[in-house]
């Protein structure tokens, strides 16, 4: 990691990604005691680590990254996320959305709340798609990224 993303990091960390971090941890526990939220545990706990560590990180379709359809990115996929999206996804969008609101206050704050509108997205839609580390080469069928 370079010091300049080491530094949006920490930075992020102080300025309220542990909060959001938290709220993603909290959606798993809950998902994971209704048991019929397993399915989408392991998805909030890697959006979690996500919330931590942002810069240096992407989302990208697992499809277009892999090359390859599986469950998460065919119809159930699209079932998956709408269901995703009405019992968790929009308050936790809402809560990247607040944050960005309040970070875009300041002239520091923007990069932050730059990133808490790409996790609000991932809040609201987050199945068949992964996450990549920015320097990762594209794969077949995946756009090249221009940084």
């Amino acid at each position: 990691m370079s010091a300049l993303r080491l530094l949006l990091n920490v930075l992020w960390l102080i300025t309220g990604g542990v909060w959001m971090a938290a709220a993603w941890v909290l959606a798993a526990v809950i998902l994971a005691i209704t048991i019929i939220g397993l399915p989408w545990t392991r998805a909030a706990l890697n959006i979690a680590l996500y919330t931590l560590l942002p810069f240096g990180q992407r989302v990208v379709s697992r499809a277009e990254y892999t090359g390859q359809e599986d469950l998460g990115t065919g119809p159930l996929g699209f079932i998956g996320n709408v269901l995703w999206l009405v019992f968790a996804g929009w308050w936790l969008a809402l809560g990247h959305v607040i944050e960005a609101a309040a970070l875009a206050l300041t002239i520091i704050g923007l990069p932050f709340a730059w990133a808490h509108l790409k996790l609000a997205g991932i809040a609201l839609w987050p199945i068949g798609r992964m996450i990549v580390p920015v320097d990762a080469p594209p794969r077949p069928g995946e756009y090249p990224v221009y940084r």
